[in-house]
């Protein structure tokens, strides 16, 4: 890219990717229904680019509190008008909370660790991640679906397979700066199907196939009429408006499918380098920041 990774030390740190669903009020209980359709008349619905610094602010004040219980935190949601559709990403923080409160005890010795997130409390962290992570205990306890997978620091490959080229909304305004992929649920679907196939008959269970399983399993969890959306969210902070306009990583990965599904492992070997290589300069940020 050209361009010393620390020269962006001074930028904001959201620098995240987003892969989310949005679902039509239809997939929601007749009480969560009354809620959203309230929620949007009173025009309460966050914008996509303030969306990710109202989660981060609204986790470290969970955590500023003493950890004697997961908090509850208000209900708030993305919202998309698709066609004569209304469809609701909902934030649903409290899966995030409890999985700062796991992060908080990652590699601290026990005796600090359980100081700031007693045993009890992560025990109850733990289990509402687990709950969040099975499709069957979504599925089978009623419990609300996660709508939004982020990815700190670049975009997994995998999520390109779901997208095509053509879903592709891309803005270089000053201060609308915005590089996102939407497709409906269907076509993100059979794409991870076909991805899934491919990988599977080719490579079999290796890393990247069980992952695109996972990530196709999440997909099954939503209603049919949804509509899927890759967000680059605050990376396009550290991409210019050229490399913006030339991303064509779908494309790419599409090609790549298709190479490796007609055995020419050498075509499908350059994609991968290059796009390991488009995106080497923004994972090595992270050790500049």
């Amino acid at each position: 890219m050209g361009t010393d990774p620390c020269d962006y030390r001074e930028v904001p740190s959201l620098f995240a990717s987003y892969l989310r669903v949005y679902e039509p009020l239809a997939a929601f209980d007749r009480e969560r229904q009354l809620y959203w359709r309230r929620y949007v008349k009173e025009g309460r619905a966050v914008a996509p680019l303030e969306g990710p610094g109202m989660q981060r602010t609204a986790v470290i004040e969970a955590l500023g509190a003493s950890w004697t219980r997961l908090p509850d935190l208000p209900d708030e949601a993305y919202v998309l008008e698709h066609g004569d559709a209304l469809l609701i990403c909902p934030w649903n923080l409290r899966v995030r909370v409890a999985e700062a409160a796991l992060t908080a005890r990652d590699g601290v010795p026990a005796v600090i660790a359980d100081a700031f997130v007693p045993p009890a409390l992560a025990g109850l962290a733990q289990s509402v991640v687990d709950d969040w992570r099975s499709g069957a205990r979504v599925l089978e306890r009623g419990l609300p679906r996660l709508h939004e997978q982020v990815s700190t620091w670049g975009v997994p490959l995998r999520w390109f397979a779901f997208v095509d080229l053509a879903d592709r909304e891309l803005s270089v305004r000053p201060g609308r700066r915005v590089l996102r992929y939407r497709t409906d649920i269907g076509k993100a679907r059979r794409r991870a199907q076909r991805a899934h196939t491919i990988l599977d008959r080719s490579l079999g269970e290796v890393p990247i196939t069980q992952a695109v399983a996972e990530t196709s399993r999440w997909l099954d969890e939503f209603h049919d009429r949804s509509v899927v959306e890759l967000d680059y969210g605050g990376l396009v902070s550290l991409l210019s408006d050229e490399q913006l306009e030339a991303d064509d990583s779908p494309a790419l990965i599409s090609y790549g499918l298709t190479a490796v599904a007609e055995g020419r492992g050498d075509d499908a070997t350059k994609v991968y380098e290059e796009l390991v290589e488009r995106w080497r300069a923004i994972q090595l940020l992270e050790r500049c920041n």
